[in-house]
């Protein structure tokens, strides 16, 4: 029994000492909240709530006053966008068809309405003079006189085809003269350098003196001989007419050709640059090319030598128009010679 008692006492004495210990405790926390009261007191008070709210007033000014600088300057930027812009559609305008045709249209209408004003005012003054119509005299102009055509007293003479080289023809006996003797085989190109046979004289006055230069002659045999005779020709040619006159041959083969080359050039001591269609003398195998040559040198001014093959049986007609020609007539023999034929 004792011990259930001295149990129960020493339970009341804890419970009474936990009880104390909690009192003082409490009273430890209560002083110490009573102490921090006074510090939060004296923080949160008029002057500086005051304080507060106005650093936060400041800093909402200055945030706004941010925003207008940056949306000013946005705007101050557009606004130069925007007249580059303008400046730019001006001068495409004045550039373009439509600006220019504006700017057009504008002047034509000014100059209208400058023009209207204008013959108004002429248009007044008209009516305010007095218009007197002067008398028309009508004279009979000398043009109009009819005079009787007085026939020419002189005649006019025709000089007959024989008389071409009649002003000429002594120094063209001059050359025949030259062509009998002696062969000067360092002549001056152009010059003969071969002699000629009296019969080839007899032939050469018969073409220049009785046919003026313009006519056939038979053909001397072989066309070296005949090669010849038309070098006599181009030398007496070429002292009376210098460069103003080029020679065309005519021979329907290369062969024929080459062999009046080489006895041209031997007679006239002429080079290979001397045959050509800037040259003295230029080689045809058909007469088409010729004419075409002789028509150009006769358009320049200049006289055109044409030069018949005997191997040629037919002669054009358009050939028959131009001053000199020579067309060497072959006999039979030769002909059939140069056709393979005997």
């Amino acid at each position: 029994m004792k011990s259930d008692e001295n149990l129960s006492s020493d339970k009341q004495n804890l419970e009474q000492s936990v009880s104390v210990e909690n009192s003082s405790s409490l009273k430890n926390a209560a002083q110490k909240s009573l102490e921090k009261k006074p510090n939060s007191q004296s923080i949160i008070s008029p002057e500086n709530n005051q304080k507060i709210s106005t650093a936060k007033t400041q800093t909402l000014i200055d945030l706004a006053l941010k925003d207008l600088r940056l949306s000013r300057e946005q705007l101050e930027k557009e606004l130069e966008e925007l007249s580059k812009k303008k400046d730019q559609i001006d001068t495409e305008l004045k550039s373009s068809f439509t600006g220019q045709s504006d700017a057009i249209a504008r002047k034509v209408k000014g100059f209208q309405e400058y023009l209207t004003g204008a013959l108004q005012d002429l248009a007044q003054s008209a009516e305010q003079l007095e218009l007197v119509v002067p008398p028309v005299i009508v004279k009979p102009s000398p043009l109009d006189e009819t005079k009787e055509a007085e026939p020419s007293k002189e005649p006019e003479i025709i000089p007959a085809v024989s008389d071409t080289f009649k002003p000429d023809e002594s120094l063209i006996r001059k050359c025949f003269n030259q062509f009998l003797e002696q062969p000067d085989f360092y002549a001056e190109p152009w010059k003969l350098r071969r002699s000629l046979e009296s019969i080839d004289i007899e032939m050469l006055e018969d073409w220049f003196f009785s046919m003026g230069g313009r006519g056939a002659q038979p053909s001397r045999g072989s066309r070296s001989k005949n090669a010849l005779v038309a070098a006599g020709i181009i030398a007496i040619l070429g002292e009376l007419y210098g460069e103003q006159f080029q020679t065309l041959v005519l021979a329907s083969q290369p062969e024929r050709l080459g062999e009046w080359r080489r006895c041209l050039q031997d007679s006239l001591g002429l080079n290979r640059e001397d045959f050509g269609p800037n040259s003295g003398i230029v080689l045809f195998e058909r007469s088409d090319g010729l004419i075409e040559r002789a028509d150009r040198l006769e358009e320049r001014g200049e006289l055109p030598l044409i030069i018949i093959d005997a191997a040629e049986i037919n002669v054009e007609i358009p050939i028959l128009q131009f001053p000199i020609w020579l067309a060497f007539a072959g006999s039979p023999n030769e002909i059939y010679e140069e056709d393979g034929l005997i």
